[in-house]
């Protein structure tokens, strides 16, 4: 009991209230806007978090990070544009929805279904956190390293048909990261004597770059088309009632999102999928999806939408990000001292039930907000790409210039900016990059913690922990093996003779 007063008190703090409610707003407006998304909001306004409180600077980044998918749905569902990538499914179902005249409705679903995913995703979180508490103390550093490990294969694995490159992207990003002046014996590692590169590539710089700058990039070169949405009309409040005739869809996307969110590498793509397939198969109207399908659309927001406090549990529990906005959010951890992991449940509890709370407000934030000013959003799916662009450009630039100062870091995101514009012209993606580098420290480290204890190949993987871990891992190759081998076969059976 002491432990939620302490948090609600620092709950009602005018900065940390300040900081949901521009979280909240703003991912809204983010995500309505096509071609920005949370990925370029978040790593813009990540240095500015630096100089805030940790519990200040998160609610800010997490409320952007689940708002945003709220607001993706709009321009998805009236204009055939997802907002963000994650909301790719929502224009089968809420497009059709929207050229039958049924504009309103369809909103009012997706805004349930996502109010819906992200408070079971809360739940369950919190719900979740005392078995963590327990459980994260056994993990020590083989086993961590382990769990690194298994990390960086899902992320290759997860990205199928393009397996190879996601690999080499992540190794290209552990590269990165071992480039400088090394902690421990203070070794100098691919600097070639050029004191710039002593100090390593910094993250948040090659994040500003890879996802910010990119996308500056696309804009700027792309055409303004012109797009204008019709005002909604109809009480956007009625969703929810519709929502309780398909419970079943929503427990199911909602559990989908969850565990989705926990796997490292995997995040709301998967979720989606496999979210929309298992409402297709269950449905007693299967030939209604990708046709104006009510469950069609609740399966893909609430799955989307469970995934961001789900995927806060590895980070939290282990200090592994699951995927690159809760890479970045590990930085605003490291700049402030507070290390995630098995310690923080003992050590910080009140922050952790603060962090809570703010993750449940922002869904409500979010959903009062949208319920009056869904017409009003609108007109900012009508600004200009090649503006948001310029706009995205300064704001990154002037982001890694207030960093330390230095030209240098600026001509690095540069750089960066455009390996990650050569990337999406190729359709490549740009995560494996991040979470290489998020993940390729942990495992240097942790790998250097546990050489103390090893004397064989074999004592990596001896304790429970790591044992199972590691038997998670061969499992996860040989399923992704069987399943290439069979896309084979079916490829080769369908050739004609």
């Amino acid at each position: 009991m002491e432990i939620f007063l302490s948090a609600l008190d620092t709950l009602w703090r005018v900065d940390v209230l300040l900081a949901l409610l521009v979280g909240a707003v703003g991912g809204v407006i983010i995500g309505a806007i096509p071609g920005v998304g949370p990925a370029v909001a978040i790593a813009i306004l990540l240095p500015a978090t630096f100089a805030m409180e940790p519990i200040v600077g998160l609610t800010l980044l997490l409320g952007i990070y689940g708002a945003s998918m709220y607001g993706g749905a709009i321009p998805a569902i009236l204009i055939n544009t997802p907002g963000t990538p994650v909301n790719a499914l929502t224009t089968y179902d809420g497009h059709a929805l929207t050229r039958q005249g049924q504009a309103g409705r369809a909103l009012s679903l997706a805004y349930s279904a996502s109010f819906c995913g992200g408070i079971i995703s809360v739940i369950c979180l919190i719900t979740l956190s005392p078995y963590i508490a327990k459980v994260a103390p056994l993990f020590g550093s083989r086993d961590i390293l382990m769990a690194a490990l298994l990390g960086v294969i899902l992320v290759v694995i997860a990205h199928r048909g393009q397996t190879f490159a996601a690999g080499m992207l992540v190794f290209f990003g552990m590269f990165l990261d071992t480039v400088g002046m090394e902690s421990v014996r203070y070794t100098k590692r691919f600097t070639y004597d050029q004191a710039w590169l002593i100090s390593g590539f910094d993250l948040i710089v090659v994040l500003l770059g890879l996802f910010a700058l990119s996308q500056a990039f696309v804009l700027l070169v792309g055409r303004d088309t012109p797009t204008r949405a019709e005002s909604v009309s109809g009480r956007l409040f009625s969703g929810m009632k519709e929502l309780f005739r398909h419970k079943r869809v929503v427990g199911c996307s909602s559990g989908f999102g969850v565990v989705m969110g926990i796997i490292p590498g995997v995040g709301e793509f998967l979720a989606q999928f496999f979210s929309y397939t298992l409402a297709q198969n269950l449905s007693r109207e299967p030939q209604l999806f990708g046709k104006g399908s009510p469950e069609g659309l609740i399966a893909s927001e609430s799955a989307n939408n469970a995934v961001p406090a789900a995927a806060m549990i590895p980070l939290l529990a282990l200090g592994i990000p699951g995927e690159a906005l809760t890479a970045m959010m590990l930085s605003v951890f490291y700049i402030h001292s507070i290390i995630p992991g098995p310690a923080l449940f003992q050590t910080q509890p009140d922050f952790l039930v603060t962090l809570y709370m703010c993750l449940f407000l922002v869904n409500v934030l979010v959903l009062a907000f949208l319920m009056v000013s869904t017409n009003t959003l609108l007109k900012v799916i009508a600004i200009p790409g090649r503006f948001l662009g310029a706009c995205i450009l300064v704001l990154s630039f002037v982001g890694v210039y207030s960093l330390r100062n230095a030209i240098v870091d600026c001509a690095v995101c540069a750089v960066f900016g455009l390996i990650g514009y050569i990337l999406k012209r190729l359709k490549l993606p740009l995560v494996p990059i991040v979470l290489g580098m998020v993940l390729g420290g942990i495992m240097e480290q942790r790998f250097r913690a546990s050489l103390a204890r090893i004397e064989t190949p074999l004592d990596f993987i001896n304790r429970p922990v790591s044992g199972t871990i590691f038997a998670i891992i061969v499992i996860a190759l040989v399923a992704h093996f069987v399943a290439l081998l069979r896309a084979r076969n079916t490829r080769r059976q369908s050739r004609p003779m």
